[in-house]
């Protein structure tokens, strides 16, 4: 599945920690890149993240709505949230959709991975399709408010079309689905 551009990596002259975050690392790097370019880098670095697409038996989606302060707004989006230091991406997803929604899935599977922003940040979005849900509790972080909506995927392309989704995890993740995936 995965592709990569021209073979090799950068090589790192020099690394300096600009700010350490509980998620993030703000870092300036000075790199020789497989180019032969050098040059200095500012980059966040991230553990990556779990996104989590939400498909009930009827095939309707599972949509999250929550404050995000980066955008200014409320965003409605698939489930998501950062790797935990030592978690299997498995057990990621899992509690990510938990958490959240409340369901808990009998299969999930990887559809893609993306890169939300490699100009300068460096967390991997790794999606997957979570089917078979029971509905449970959600649990919630403590600075979460999470409503949610069950959708039909046409009721979703729709909302990306209209711009009431506009978050890029989500649009990635639902149109892969619709156009990839489902029947």
């Amino acid at each position: 599945m995965r592709k990569r551009g021209k073979a090799g990596r950068a090589r790192v002259v020099s690394s300096k920690v600009l700010f350490r975050g509980r998620v993030f690392t703000l870092k300036r790097d000075r790199v020789v890149e497989p180019g032969g370019v050098v040059t200095t880098r500012e980059l966040i670095a991230h553990p990556g993240s779990v996104v989590v697409l939400p498909v009930l038996a009827d095939g309707r989606i599972v949509l999250i709505r929550q404050y995000r302060h980066a955008a200014g707004q409320y965003l409605w989006e698939l489930v998501a949230g950062h790797k935990e230091p030592n978690e299997s991406v498995a057990t990621g997803v899992h509690r990510e959709l938990l958490e959240e929604t409340g369901y808990t899935a009998h299969r999930i599977r990887k559809l893609l991975e993306i890169f939300p922003s490699p100009g300068l940040l460096g967390e991997r979005m790794d999606i997957f399709l979570a089917e078979g849900l029971t509905k449970g509790k959600a649990q919630p972080e403590d600075d979460e408010r999470i409503t949610q909506k069950i959708v039909t995927l046409r009721e979703a392309e729709k909302w990306i079309r209209l711009g009431k989704i506009c978050d890029a995890k989500s649009i990635a993740g639902i149109l892969y689905y619709t156009r990839f995936v489902a029947g």
